[in-house]
């Protein structure tokens, strides 16, 4: 990992190529390590602003790894990070979008708020 690139064009396959290695990380079961990897593709994708499509991405996946090592709270945040951004950018509907309310519901859900993840379950549900 200390071989970072200087070019932009190369931070953004570089990230890109973090950001897989979490994802492969995630399916595989090593969660710290999808973690970590999700985390350091974030952190190179702060070049393309913070709405980036890229970072939401990379912020969804952090999020998504932190809800799988029991931070539920931290992943909280991230995921209505990532849920508001793109309901403004994509709109409601957007599949995209609507992948953020599941997972922001599936974090609802595990920590026990009933209620706050039916509403975005129903939400979800009713926009397919």
């Amino acid at each position: 990992m200390s071989q970072r690139p200087s070019s932009p064009e190369s931070l953004q396959q570089w990230a890109t190529l973090l950001y897989r290695g979490a994802w492969y990380a995630c399916q595989s079961g090593d969660i710290a390590n999808a973690r970590e990897l999700a985390y350091k593709s974030r952190e190179q994708r702060v070049i393309f602003g913070d709405n980036h499509e890229d970072i939401l991405s990379s912020t969804d996946m952090l999020a998504g790894a932190y809800l799988l090592e029991g931070q539920s709270e931290e992943a909280e945040q991230l995921f209505v990070q990532v849920m508001k951004t793109r309901k403004t950018q994509l709109g409601e509907d957007h599949p995209a979008t609507l992948t953020s309310m599941a997972n922001l519901a599936t974090t609802y859900r595990n920590q026990g708020r009933w209620e706050k993840a039916e509403q975005l379950f129903v939400q979800v549900l009713y926009s397919y």
